[in-house]
């Protein structure tokens, strides 16, 4: 095989974040008591959590707001939802996520036993959007962090996937080419797409199995497949 780089993505890709901010929302709405002041169903808060938290990662991502602007307004809208005007509550909701969340440590199955395969015989690396300080917590906490050689993300690069600026950058640091180098996400447009009209072959890791148009270099949907590819 000619790849001698491996990039990854982080969130949803090894780390698992669904399962890792859904376990923290319901500690916080527990340690909150969200049902004493209005909030039923934490399950029905949370879907209403996430869906706001997605948008305002959209508009994060183009720029559009900061990451101040998406810290401060997810919980606000959602608690808002439920006729919660609390700008402080939601503030301190929002410090104790942060705090949480990127210490839980729950992983995509097979992800140890398949980087302790790779690491063998590639330089690994890792290319996230997520917030700097954050990424490096959840490296650490999930045992990642000795597997790569180049932690790059969006916030100390300055810019974000899917801007091609990324993904050089992180060719340069990793003292890599585009023809030995493949990069690994769950996301089409930010990761697979992204990386492709950077040069760099894509490996699009699809548990879910999405159906799509798109033609990635690589598709899998359980990460133990990467063995057959590398």
């Amino acid at each position: 095989m000619k790849y001698k780089h491996i990039f990854f993505d982080l969130d949803c890709t090894l780390w698992d974040f669904e399962t890792n901010s859904h376990e923290t929302l319901l500690e916080l709405c527990n340690t909150y008591k969200l049902n004493a002041i209005g909030v039923d169903d934490y399950e029905d808060f949370i879907r209403t959590y996430k869906n706001h938290n997605a948008k305002l990662w959209d508009l994060y991502r183009v720029d559009k707001i900061s990451q101040k602007d998406l810290r401060r307004e997810r919980f606000q809208r959602a608690l808002a939802d439920y006729n919660i005007e609390d700008p402080i509550l939601a503030e301190k909701i929002g410090e104790d996520y942060i705090d949480v969340c990127p210490r839980k440590n729950k992983l995509y199955p097979h992800a140890i036993a398949v980087l302790d395969y790779l690491k063998e015989r590639y330089e690994l690396h890792i290319i996230t959007n997520g917030f700097d300080k954050t990424q490096h917590i959840k490296l650490e906490h999930s045992n990642l962090k000795p597997y790569f050689n180049q932690i790059i993300t969006s916030e100390k690069t300055g810019v974000k996937k899917p801007n091609p600026l990324i993904f050089s950058h992180a060719l340069t640091l990793a003292n890599a080419i585009k023809d030995e180098s493949v990069y690994i996400g769950d996301n089409l447009i930010v990761d697979i797409l992204g990386c492709q009209n950077s040069g760099i072959d894509g490996v699009y890791f699809n548990p879910e199995r999405i159906k799509h148009a798109e033609n990635p270099k690589f598709e899998i949907e359980c990460l133990s497949k990467l063995k057959k590819i590398f």
